[in-house]
């Protein structure tokens, strides 16, 4: 299962985007993809299902809050009739932009998701919109989501000072003990000097935390295998809260599971190791504990929120 990627509907693009999507190469450092192209290239790289939200970057923001409301809800509609196409392949979830909708339509949209759509995870991106993950408003978001039973989730990367580990701190105990899903875990595009600090307190944070559950993705290679081997060192309480993610259309499927594999296929071979923990046995990667984070968290993790989110509905 992959636990990080964005849809579009193509056909609805903007003058401006379908100009770049049909003549530059270089698009936004990953060209958008439909329902069909991820499912198309989940076939190639063996994977069953995906974890969906919109891909931000074809929404085309305007002076009226309407219009901006009902563009960020007809993406997520389309995310939900991809999903309703393809049922067994798609995980269809929400998205809020606090910015450019204020915490009252923020709200209402919230309730749209969940009420209307059954949606469980709610995602948020402090960086690419522009405001602070720990901002007033957006702890009461993240409040009023939790309280319906929905799953917060946020972009939570090295990338931008919008987010940093001590606000997903503050997030994470302001629900506990709700949980909440941190997407990159540190990662997010950042460059190697900025990512470094940032990458080691989220792996603290992560062992201290037991709300808060991980998504891999757009993260370097090294510090991805290190997470892997610091949280099944620490017992399965922590390696049950990572999961592996490729962030698409900004990271390949296929690239990215075929590193997956490639990487827990040497991890379980400590020849290839000098990490201290593998040699010491305090992190045995065993078939069963690969499974988890290849999909079984994010499994059980679906299947406890909407066994609670129904009690809410």
């Amino acid at each position: 299962m992959d636990a990080d990627t964005h849809i579009s509907d193509l056909k609805k693009m903007d003058e401006w985007n379908k100009t770049l999507y049909d003549s530059s190469p270089n698009y936004y450092q990953g060209k958008p993809i439909n329902a069909e192209q991820l499912i198309a290239e989940m076939d190639m790289s063996n994977i069953d299902m995906s974890l969906c939200w919109i891909n931000p970057a074809l929404i085309s923001y305007h002076s009226s809050l309407e219009s901006n409301y009902k563009q960020l809800k007809n993406a997520i509609e389309y995310i939900m009739k991809a999903s309703e196409k393809y049922p067994t392949r798609i995980i269809p979830s929400g998205w809020i932009d606090l910015k450019i909708l204020g915490l009252n339509k923020s709200m209402d949209l919230v309730d749209e998701c969940i009420n209307e759509m059954g949606l469980l995870v709610i995602k948020m991106n402090p960086a690419q919109n522009g405001y602070h993950m720990n901002h007033p408003d957006v702890c009461k978001l993240v409040k009023f989501m939790a309280d319906k039973g929905a799953i917060p989730a946020f972009h939570y990367g090295a990338d931008t000072p919008f987010t940093p580990p001590e606000s997903l701190v503050a997030i994470a105990e302001g629900i506990y003990p709700h949980k909440l899903i941190a997407v990159h875990m540190g990662g997010g595009g950042a460059s190697y000097m900025e990512g470094e600090a940032i990458y080691h307190k989220t792996r603290e944070l992560g062992l201290k935390c037991d709300n808060i559950y991980y998504v891999e993705s757009a993260k370097r290679d090294t510090h991805i295998e290190s997470d892997f081997i610091a949280y099944v060192a620490a017992g399965e309480q922590h390696y049950k809260r990572i999961m592996c993610g490729s962030d698409a259309p900004y990271g390949r499927q296929s690239w990215n599971y075929g590193g997956y594999r490639s990487m827990f296929s040497t991890l379980k071979n400590p020849i290839l190791h000098t990490d201290v923990r593998i040699h010491s046995m305090q992190a045995v990667f065993t078939d069963e504990i690969i499974q988890r984070f290849m999909g079984e968290n994010l499994v059980d993790l679906l299947i406890e929120g909407y066994s609670k989110l129904l009690d809410f509905l």
